[in-house]
């Protein structure tokens, strides 16, 4: 299978047209074994890297609907470098791709920034691949603070006290760096660094991230109702027919057990 994406790279001189803003998903290849492992159990490694594909289906799908306004272009910040072709039918077409560079988080963060400014985009934004139901209106609204002509860092705060986006018109090292990064202390560190920088924070709507058996719960509960008896809502569609098929297939025990 070959990649359907354009593979760019700024240091081959690649570049996109001006005045957009990159809505950019941070994303590893989908591999059994390999993503949501915290997923597993009460998913197989199988299930748990399927799921993971309508995540990224469902955000680039919401991506698409912000990208139709003609002011942002999605993108996949992918690894590992060869994986290319694994998005083929996963991301639509119109996004490129651009490889992640970089050990520890916080470096590819900052490599992913700097790679997209470098490519032209006049603001950055990188989005987690672990929201599905974040709406359009909220990437619109992340890209309407950063066409702002004043500097400014933009934030989706997760319940969780991470953030799902963090959102930047210049790489601002100081963002990703003594940051306790998969800790409940990101958005605080990440707004403190801001401060001592002289940076404006806008805060988007609070979401969540679903990584494990309760939040994976949580998002049952707002795809299917309490009882799970029918799909009760338009968000995440490729997520919410892949749990649907799975809870008819295998029961509510394993994957969503009833809360008393």
């Amino acid at each position: 299978m070959n990649a359907t994406h354009r593979i760019l790279n700024p240091s081959n001189g690649d570049r996109v047209p001006g005045g957009l803003t990159a809505l950019a998903v941070m994303t590893k290849a989908p591999q059994a074994g390999r993503v949501k492992t915290r997923l597993t159990p009460p998913l197989s490694p199988e299930e748990a890297a399927a799921l993971n594909i309508c995540f990224l289906r469902d955000t680039a799908e919401v991506i698409s609907h912000t990208t139709e306004r003609g002011r942002a272009l999605g993108v996949g910040v992918y690894t590992p470098r060869g994986s290319e072709a694994a998005y083929s039918g996963i991301l639509p077409e119109a996004f490129i791709l651009v490889p992640q560079r970089g050990d520890l988080f916080g470096e590819r963060l900052i490599a992913a920034t700097d790679d997209l400014l470098q490519l032209g985009f006049n603001s950055v934004c990188l989005i987690d691949s672990d929201s599905p139901t974040v709406p359009d209106a909220v990437f619109a609204q992340a890209v309407e603070h950063l066409s702002d002509s004043n500097d400014c860092v933009v934030l989706g705060p997760c319940d969780d006290g991470g953030y799902y986006l963090i959102g930047v018109k210049k790489t601002q090292h100081r963002l990703f760096q003594q940051i306790d990064w998969s800790t409940e202390r990101v958005l605080e560190q990440t707004i403190a660094a801001a401060r001592e920088i002289n940076l404006p924070v806008h805060l988007l709507p609070i979401w969540y991230d679903v990584d494990d058996r309760l939040t994976l719960s949580r998002l049952c509960r707002e795809l299917f109702g309490s009882n799970g008896s029918a799909a009760n809502s338009s968000s995440a569609l490729a997520t919410r027919d892949f749990l649907f098929q799975l809870l008819e297939r295998e029961g509510r025990d394993r994957i969503w057990p009833n809360e008393s």
